[in-house]
């Protein structure tokens, strides 16, 4: 697993065995002196647009720059991809392996929305469970939150997962764990969660109730929301 830590360690000793000091470093990436500390101290890490310049620095080869963050693989060919501009490249039988989501979390946080975003199209692409897109919802932008929650799987989505989830979710997104609600593939008690952040569903939960899709019990359940001006 990529650890940040071993990639600080690594830096360190590549810039002690070149006898250069911190500051000299951060003039050769244009960052602050600070920042390079914080690499080191596995604080940080850099944008990975700098990797190869890092690399090029210290004559030694951008795989070995990954791996000495001990990757898994996939964590090392998507970073790998990344850091040379190319990810709309990354292989898509990547997203087949059952490790990937994992690994895709992990590594989130280097990760720009734009990249998830790309990478969102192989992950959506195989399915992915509700629970592994509240973790990465984060780091993604709307869209792709939205690719990937419509082939997901929402078997484990309950109330104190979504209440997690929701302030992440855009119209477009609520409006797909609404339609489910509706169909009955989600139980109506998660309407008590999007409320606070999604008060334009009464009039749709109004008309549901009316053609007898939803249950009543649903309009007590806004009532009483307003009511007490919280969350049920």
């Amino acid at each position: 697993m990529f650890d940040v830590r071993k990639f600080g360690a690594h830096l360190a000793r590549l810039r002690k065995s070149r006898d250069m000091t911190q500051s000299e470093l951060s003039d050769l990436l244009n960052v602050s002196r600070q920042a390079i500390s914080k690499y080191e101290n596995g604080d940080s890490f850099p944008d990975i647009s700098i990797l190869l310049l890092i690399a090029q620095i210290f004559d030694i080869t951008l795989d070995s720059l990954i791996n000495a963050c001990e990757p898994t693989n996939n964590e090392a060919v998507v970073l790998t991809h990344v850091a040379l501009g190319k990810t709309d490249e990354i292989p898509s039988d990547l997203f087949s392996d059952k490790n990937i989501t994992e690994d895709i979390i992990n590594i989130a946080p280097l990760l720009k929305a734009s990249t998830l975003d790309i990478i969102a199209n192989g992950l959506s692409n195989h399915g992915i469970n509700i629970t592994k897109i509240v973790e990465l919802a984060k780091y993604m932008n709307d869209n792709s939150i939205l690719k990937l929650l419509n082939n997901a799987s929402f078997e484990k989505l309950d109330e104190n997962l979504l209440a997690k989830f929701i302030p992440f979710l855009d119209e477009d997104s609520k409006d797909v764990i609404l339609q489910k609600i509706f169909h009955g593939e989600l139980h109506y008690s998660l309407i008590s969660k999007m409320l606070p952040y999604a008060e334009y569903m009464t009039t749709q939960i109004d008309a549901a109730v009316l053609d007898g899709v939803m249950s009543k019990q649903v309009l007590k359940m806004i009532s009483d929301y307003h009511n007490f001006g919280c969350d049920t």
